[in-house]
């Protein structure tokens, strides 16, 4: 019995010891070394109190992390995804049977309109053709010789007619044989380039079987769609950037040539269709585009980091810091937001170029005139010690996070040398336009209508003409290698 309370108790003492060490190893970091109380830790983690928002030499002043209201660029735009297509394409097919005696285009060959591409057997009808000439003569002789003899009263009156009625269906027998010739030749029926044709000399046509397809690719279309809410911002002349995965690092020139006034019901999208400029053939029909619309383009917009609006209820409000004689002091403005763009928000009142708002540490400034500290926060874009900082900070040489091409690296900077889109090899950097390209010859084809015939005509009336879309090839703002 002796032995069990004697174990008893050095169980007890062992587990009183154990849980005072746990204790204290848990409220030792919260304490100064010179004993002081210990600080709580606020409600974002960070510690709060005196010791905290002083800290050494501070003088009990809450700490802040501040930015500058600056000046952005900002578009409105709407993003989506579509094809293209060419401004005019067709099948050339034929109309009739028949042999083929004449290929008269090589594959991927310009043709213009109404070139002779194939030539069926015509020799049938190039003598019905004949034929009919012959026939037509007759009844032309007949009918000049019966109007003499009508004036000499030789001739009835209705002789004549039916001389001339003779001469009319020669006439029309004549037009027959030679649309029947006709449609032996296929012609190509406006300016473009063929493709690859299916087709060889001596090969026997069924009438609509596929010969090759042509392209009109001056101007190339690309057809996306948009949701419904948008339809009130829609208008034939605006402007678009496309981008597309075959040529990475550019961005093509569009303008709306037409809405469509049907809204899809499964979708509840309308479709749009805008023009490029593709006289440089660099963009073919078929290729996936990601288009971005620019509705509206702000130059001068004021905008902060995300991180300093705080919203109260349906309220925003931002903290401004301004001067007084104990300092800078806190004043908190309510601000109206406008567009929005990763990281950024644009404010439309409240602020002014120039001034001072705090981006961290709103929680610590719970009244107006509340003197603040400024500290320099890590991460902050220009701040010391931020991205692209002194040597050792986040950011700094030496392969940090904010080295050229790290994660802390300013969006569209791409790292020399990394990647296809960088310039790998045989392939210019991403973003820089082609050297020595020839200029650009004839009218904008976006901005010419075609008749019914296929031909250019002027237009009525229509968008201001939109920038070449190969010299205004701008460097697509993404990171990291372009497709392969």
């Amino acid at each position: 019995m002796a032995s069990k309370s004697v174990v008893r108790a050095l169980s007890l003492i062992l587990i009183v010891v154990a849980g005072g060490g746990a204790w204290w190893y848990q409220n030792r970091g919260q304490q100064s070394p010179s004993g002081a109380a210990p600080v709580a830790a606020g409600p974002t983690g960070a510690a709060s109190g005196p010791a905290a928002a002083g800290g050494p030499g501070g003088g009990g002043k809450p700490a802040v992390e501040v930015t500058k209201v600056e000046q952005a660029k900002l578009v409105d735009e709407a993003q989506a995804t579509g094809s293209l297509r060419s401004r005019q394409n067709i099948m050339v097919r034929p109309e009739v049977s028949g042999r083929i005696t004449q290929v008269n285009f090589r594959d991927g060959q310009k043709v213009s309109r109404g070139q002779l591409l194939i030539q069926l057997d015509d020799q049938l009808a190039q003598a019905q053709v004949k034929q009919a000439q012959a026939e037509l003569s007759i009844a032309q002789v007949n009918f000049n010789r019966n109007k003499e003899l009508v004036e000499q009263n030789f001739i009835s009156r209705r002789t004549v007619d039916e001389s001339g009625a003779s001469l009319e269906v020669a006439q029309a027998k004549l037009a027959l044989a030679k649309a029947t010739a006709d449609r032996l030749k296929i012609l190509a029926p406006f300016d473009g380039t063929v493709g690859i044709r299916s087709i060889n000399l001596g090969d026997y046509l069924k009438d609509g079987a596929d010969v090759v397809n042509l392209e009109d690719m001056d101007a190339v279309y690309v057809d996306y769609r948009l949701p419904e809410r948008f339809q009130t911002r829609l208008r034939a002349g605006q402007r678009a950037e496309v981008e597309v995965d075959a040529v990475p690092g550019r961005k093509f020139s569009a303008v709306v040539q037409a809405i469509d006034p049907l809204v899809d019901a499964n979708g509840r999208s309308l479709g749009v269709r805008a023009c490029i400029d593709n006289r440089r053939m660099q963009l073919r029909p078929g290729m996936f585009a990601r288009v971005a619309t620019n509705f509206s383009t702000r130059d001068k917009a004021l905008v902060v980091p995300e991180e300093a609006i705080v919203p109260q209820g349906p309220r925003l409000f931002v903290i401004r810091l301004v001067d007084s004689p104990e300092g800078l002091v806190s004043k908190r403005v309510e601000v109206k937001v406008g567009m929005r763009t990763p990281g950024k928000v644009e404010l439309l009142d409240g602020v002014a170029l120039g001034d001072t708002v705090v981006v961290a540490g709103q929680q610590r400034l719970q009244r107006d005139g509340t003197v603040v500290r400024v500290v320099e926060g890590a991460g902050r874009g220009g701040a010391p010690g931020g991205p692209g900082g002194a040597p050792g900070g986040p950011g700094g040489p030496g392969g940090a996070p904010g080295a050229p091409g790290g994660p802390g690296a300013a969006p569209g900077a791409v790292p020399s040398g990394a990647g296809p889109a960088a310039g790998g090899p045989g392939r210019p950097p991403a973003g820089r336009p082609a050297a020595n390209l020839p200029p650009l010859q004839g009218p904008d084809p976006c901005l010419v209508a075609l008749d019914g015939s296929g031909r250019a005509a002027a237009r009525p009336a229509g968008p201001a003409a939109p920038a070449s879309a190969a010299p205004a090839a701008v460097p697509a703002q993404r990171t990291g290698p372009g497709p392969t």
